[in-house]
């Protein structure tokens, strides 16, 4: 018995072949290191399991007293990205305000990001030291001291910026000691030099949070990674803050155990890695 294979048959075979060779490399995903992205970094200020909304007051904290707020501004600097391979890439020299008031401002987005697979974050809440002494000519952007308005981020009078404020009112405030029952903890102190005697506070704090889902930069590809940012834990982290007692902090002293429960409010809730 004889078999015949028609050149027209060997023809089609050696095609597929190749068409499915071609497919699989295709499918390979490589890394660039040279080709570049944006990544997105979105911050949802929330209380508890609610979305935060200025003016409700329909808060409660540990100590269960009820409050609503009026402000919540934070800077966000010294942000940089680790690879799965352990390599850190660094956003120098960048610095964001994140206002409640303002919904553009909770969204930050880094340009020219190296391609590859980032599993954790981290970043600085606050404006560090070697900037908060630069020339004010070097402050621009989110640090002009001039163009803050009615948000006041900057202490004129202790020449250093206001790293996180918190405001809003509560009926647990003792009315002789506000009439309105307000309260306002602005929080700064960036250590590095002596006050005195004594060397300054440092209420600097650096927060760095995993990524279950990887966020993969390639050139068709420029993820949002999604911020959980819970404001209860200012009240209800690991120091405990009763508004009826602490109701007004300004001072950087006052301030550290308020900037050590602000430094675990940030949790990546998930990624997008959608294609363009």
């Amino acid at each position: 018995m004889r078999i015949h294979f028609s050149y027209q048959l060997i023809v089609s075979v050696l095609i597929a072949s190749i068409s499915v060779i071609s497919c699989k490399k295709d499918d390979v995903d490589v890394i660039d290191p040279a080709v570049k992205n944006s990544v997105s970094i979105q911050f949802e200020n929330r209380v508890g399991d609610q979305k935060l909304v200025l003016g409700t007051p329909a808060y409660k904290n540990a100590a269960g007293e009820p409050f609503a707020l009026t402000t919540l501004n934070y800077f966000i600097s010294n942000i940089s990205l680790k690879k799965e391979d352990g390599t850190v890439q660094k956003f120098p020299n960048q610095y964001f305000l994140v206002r409640q008031a303002d919904a553009a401002s909770q969204v930050i987005t880094l340009k020219d990001v190296p391609s590859g697979n980032y599993s954790e974050m981290s970043f600085m809440v606050g404006v560090d030291s070697a900037k908060s002494v630069s020339p004010v000519s070097e402050r621009v952007g989110a640090l002009d001291v001039t163009g803050y308005g009615t948000d006041g981020m900057y202490w004129s009078w202790n020449s250093g910026y206001i790293f996180l404020k918190i405001e809003g009112t509560s009926t647990a405030v003792p009315a002789t000691v506000s009439a309105s029952q307000s309260f306002a903890m602005h929080v700064g102190g960036y250590g590095g030099g002596w006050n005195g005697s004594a060397k300054t506070v440092n209420n600097l704090r650096t927060v760095t949070v995993p990524m279950t889902t990887k966020a993969t930069v390639r050139g068709n590809i420029a993820p949002e990674i999604h911020l959980f940012v819970d404001a209860l834990t200012i009240f209800n982290g690991p120091n405990k803050i009763s508004l009826a007692t602490t109701n007004s902090v300004h001072m950087p002293a006052a301030a550290t155990p308020i900037a050590d429960n602000y430094k675990t409010m940030f949790q990546v809730d998930h990624v997008h890695n959608d294609k363009q």
